[in-house]
């Protein structure tokens, strides 16, 4: 059963720098909220107008990150009714498993960099996950 109800834009920070694209950072941000159920599949998204200027962008940069996305195929569009999220679960789970390998990569260089060896960031990670279990 199609979802056609236009949901509210989450009302969260968007948080863009200017050490990398804005429509990519745009674009991770839109991945996070669909794989984070904040979009959920078959819902349809805000305007690109609605959605530039709640993350204070000029339209085209939104409407550039969205073509992108559709690219991807995570976002259809739909004549005159606007684009919608992917109801296809196995490609937005793909995207979180990618999105959680990419996380863990970044944070094992981290700790590469700061100078600890595998096992010592196992131990960390370990006692780390305790704490947070108590």
């Amino acid at each position: 059963m199609e979802n056609t109800q236009t949901i509210e834009t989450p009302k969260q920070e968007w948080h863009l720098t200017s050490d990398r694209p804005v429509f990519i950072q745009i674009m991770e941000k839109l991945k996070r909220d669909i794989v984070t159920g904040i979009y959920k599949p078959g819902d349809k998204l805000p305007s690109v107008r609605d959605l530039a200027g709640e993350a204070a962008v000029n339209p085209n940069t939104m409407q550039r990150a969205f073509s992108e996305l559709e690219r991807e195929g995570l976002v259809y569009t739909k004549r005159t009714n606007g684009r919608f999220i992917t109801e296809d679960m196995a490609m937005i789970s793909q995207l979180k498993e990618e999105m959680a390998l990419d996380a863990i990569s970044q944070f094992l260089n981290s700790m590469q960099q700061l100078g600890f060896s595998t096992q010592e960031t196992l131990t960390l990670l370990k006692e780390s996950l305790k704490e947070e279990t108590v």
